[in-house]
This record gives structure tokens, C-alpha cells and sequence, in this order.
């Protein structure tokens, strides 16, 4: 008898997906928020009573998490491992079918645009402000990519002297990783998640460095956090998209193999 090795379950994980609008519910909560079932079924376009059934089967599998406040009911995404695997999902389909579709209205193209420049994934700062930061990392020496991505002890150094905190477990076993790259979708090249990129772009919203624009994930760049971009990586606001050719050896090898 052939043996199935994982074939049953990763089917059942692909059915998950194969409906457009579980793949809707999906795509919104990459902006690391939690949603009620009634937003996600706006945005989606489907009834509440629809709506209802799909998230019963994306919390049933695993995908999502829910939490109940009063009478309303919230999903978010289960872990950051669940983000970053939608995330590449995401990244590999775009490429195959050769690349974002081309916007119907000007509605779309604007939010393409805003996107492109600067926007959440997941948790983290994407978009090409999310590689401008992660080349100045790099660059100045506070994360390195030699030997895989890790936080130099100057990179320690400089996040302890701007009160960007880590979360005590993350690099350890069992614990998120400390840093890791992912391939943005819309740049081809890779900004950088994991506990790092989380903690940056917690510090960026918090700080009022970055504000989101609208109920999505693009963000736009204020005037502090221009100046504080500048000040703290060379990262210029106005030129948050002028970023160099490569953002170290590990990042832009994932960055080809796109």
C-alpha cells in the first residue's frame, strides 16, 4: 500500500485556501490586526451568515484565532509562522502569474502605489521602506548576514539605546526567530521579519513614526518619522524608496532565487 506521506493533510490545508473568499479573510489579516467577522464580510462581499461558516473552517484548520469581546466575535491570524507562510504563498503566486494584476480604477492603483512605498507585513515594515530599513541594518553593521541573518552585539547595542525591546524568547527554542528575511512581493527583494522586524515595526507605529493610511496595510511616513529614519539609519523619507542594489548576501540570495 503507497504510503500518502502528508499528501491527505496538505491537501485539506490547500482546500482551506482554495476558496476566494477564506483567501480574502486571509489577505486582510496580513495587516496584523484583529477583525471582526462583520468587517472581514464587507470586505469580502459575502453575508455575515457566510462569512461566519468560512472563519469557523479557517479557525477549525488552524489558520486562524479568535477571541470573543461582548457580542463581538474577532479573528486574527493564529501565529507569525501561519503570516509568514501566507506571506510566501502570496510572493510565489504573484511571481507565476507575472506579478500584481494591472488596477481596474484609480482607487486600486492608488492603494498599489501607497502599498509599494511603504505597508505592514504581518507585524513587520514591507514595501520598499521595509528594504530600505533592513539595507541600513545591514549596512551599518547591526544585523549580518554572514553566517545567516542574526543582531550583531552593535545591533543589541543600538536597539537597547533606542528602547526597542525584544521579547525574551525570541532566537530560543520554541520562540520566534529572532530575525529572519522575507521576500517582499512587490520590491522582489527581501525586508527582514522575525522578532527584529516586529519590534521595529511596533516602535515605528507606536512612535508615530509611520501611521496607516485607511483600514489596510500601507503606511505613510510623518514628519518625525522621517527625521528619525534619517537621524537613527540614513534612511531619507523623501527617498524611502532609493534603496541600494542589495541588502546582504543572505537577503539577496532569496531575493534572486524570486
Amino acid at each position: 500500500m503507497p504510503q500518502d506521506h502528508g499528501g491527505p493533510a496538505l491537501a485539506a490545508f490547500a482546500a482551506l485556501l482554495a476558496d476566494p473568499t477564506r483567501a480574502a479573510f486571509c489577505s486582510a489579516l496580513l495587516d496584523g490586526r484583529a477583525w471582526t467577522a462583520g468587517e472581514l464580510a464587507r470586505t469580502a462581499g459575502v453575508a455575515p451568515s457566510t462569512a461566519s461558516e468560512h472563519l469557523s473552517r479557517l479557525v477549525a484548520g488552524g489558520l486562524l484565532a479568535e477571541e470573543r469581546q461582548g457580542r463581538h466575535r474577532y479573528v486574527r491570524l493564529a501565529t507569525p509562522a501561519v503570516a509568514t507562510l501566507l506571506e510566501d504563498i502570496t510572493t510565489f503566486a504573484e511571481a507565476a502569474r507575472g506579478g500584481r494584476p494591472t488596477p481596474r480604477n484609480l482607487r486600486e492603483a492608488t492603494l498599489q502605489s501607497a502599498e509599494a512605498r511603504a505597508r505592514t507585513c504581518y507585524d513587520h515594515l514591507a514595501g520598499r521602506l521595509g528594504v530600505a530599513v533592513a539595507e541600513a541594518l545591514l549596512t551599518r553593521g547591526l544585523v549580518s548576514a554572514d553566517a545567516g541573518l542574526a543582531v550583531t552585539e552593535r545591533g543589541h547595542a543600538w536597539l537597547a539605546a533606542q528602547s526597542i525591546e525584544l521579547p525574551p524568547r525570541a532566537g530560543r527554542p520554541g520562540g520566534r526567530p529572532l530575525v529572519r528575511d522575507c521576500l517582499d512581493w512587490t520590491e522582489r527583494r527581501s525586508h527582514l521579519g522575525g522578532a527584529l522586524g516586529a519590534a521595529l515595526c511596533r516602535t515605528a507605529l507606536d512612535r508615530a513614526w509611520v501611521e496607516r493610511i485607511g483600514s489596510g496595510r500601507a503606511l505613510r511616513v510623518t514628519p518625525d518619522g522621517g527625521r528619525a529614519l534619517r537621524e537613527l539609519l540614513g534612511v531619507e523619507a523623501s527617498a524611502e524608496a532609493s534603496v541600494g542594489t542589495s541588502v546582504g548576501a543572505s537577503v539577496g540570495a532569496s531575493a534572486e532565487a524570486s
